[in-house]
């Protein structure tokens, strides 16, 4: 078993990859900025960690001292974030955070350095997103910072580190953190906010999924590969209408064409950047749809005989969360309300 580092251990795929890490027997340091986020993130999934190191992604000299003594570092830290006004700073600790992260993982000699980087850093594809999958050229703000993250963690491969790429793709399940994109969809849709929709694809993935293949890739013979984590490809709109289904209700989302929605997503970061007043929306979701592809996921699946979770158990355990932490009525989720 393995000494592991992991940043961005409070959030949602970090959270879960610790409990994975520990359920399998390896011991964990996490990486923090603040302790105060650790029980929040850790107590739900039964799971406490004693070793943590405090510091930030973007000071190199607390990173080599957290990386000291460790032999595989999981690397999930990041900013996520679709405001324009977070998206210099998330451009900048996205991909700097990754170098030094990555960096003094290579120079003290780790036998494993797995990066946590997402099937949007391969976007706009001409087919399929796979293994092979070249970087892409995103060009909102988000997307953008995750395929300059990917460019230094595939630099390191080049230079021989032991550097292992996993791309998720959208991530579904219970115990959110932080409420991120998934959970935010799902409370937007059940609420009865998100009216309209199209045929993009949007490659979905449990968390608890992408922890188990995580906390498997620290093993050294992974090194120098790239994974896509993705278990399901349905539409946005089939997505939208699947959580109604779930909940024995009948969303009836809009379609809308794809050039209208950017339109829209435009003028609302314009506002959202120019006003205190928050969109619902933005230019980088209509734009992920617009350019998005169906990811295969075969190089994991043989690798390690990965079964994924059927698409709707992920979707109910999603929702039944929410409901449970308040952030959906009764009402609002039917059926699934017991």
């Amino acid at each position: 078993m393995a000494k592991v580092l992991v940043t961005g251990g409070t959030g949602f795929v970090g959270s879960h990859t610790v409990a994975a890490l520990l359920d399998a027997g390896h011991d964990v340091r996490l990486f923090v900025r603040s302790v105060e986020r650790i029980a929040p993130a850790l107590e739900p999934l039964g799971e406490t960690v004693a070793d943590v190191a405090v510091g930030d992604v973007m000071d190199p000299v607390s990173v080599v001292e957290a990386v000291s003594g460790c032999d595989a570092v999981i690397h999930a830290a990041n900013i996520f974030s679709f405001h324009p006004r977070t998206h210099n700073r998330m451009l900048q600790v996205n991909a700097e955070g990754t170098r030094n992260v990555l960096g003094a993982a290579a120079e003290a000699g780790l036998s494993s350095i797995v990066h946590v980087s997402s099937t949007l850093a391969l976007l706009p594809s001409a087919g399929p997103l796979t293994a092979e999958s070249p970087v892409g050229m995103p060009k909102p703000s988000y997307s953008r910072s995750k395929a300059a993250a990917e460019r230094v963690a595939r630099d390191f491969q080049d230079s021989g580190a032991p550097v292992v790429i996993a791309n998720p793709g959208s991530v579904w399940g219970p115990h959110d953190p932080h409420l991120g994109e998934s959970s935010q969809l799902a409370i937007s849709a059940l609420r009865g906010r998100l009216r309209v929709s199209n045929d993009g694809i949007i490659p979905a993935v449990d968390v608890r999924d992408v922890s188990t293949c995580l906390s498997r890739l620290v093993d050294p013979q992974f090194a120098g590969r790239r994974f896509i984590l993705v278990g399901h490809n349905p539409t946005f709109h089939d997505l939208l209408e699947r959580l109604g289904a779930l909940a024995g209700r009948r969303l009836r989302p809009f379609k809308s064409p794809a050039a209208a929605a950017l339109a829209l997503g435009r003028a609302f970061d314009w506002i959202s950047s120019t006003s205190s007043i928050r969109m619902p929306i933005g230019f980088e979701p209509p734009w992920v749809l617009a350019n998005g592809a169906a990811a295969e996921a075969d190089a994991i699946e043989e690798a390690m005989d990965i079964k994924w979770r059927p698409l709707d158990d992920s979707l109910i355990d999603t929702i039944r969360w929410l409901h449970e932490h308040g952030e959906l009525t009764d009402k609002q989720v039917g059926s699934l309300a017991g």
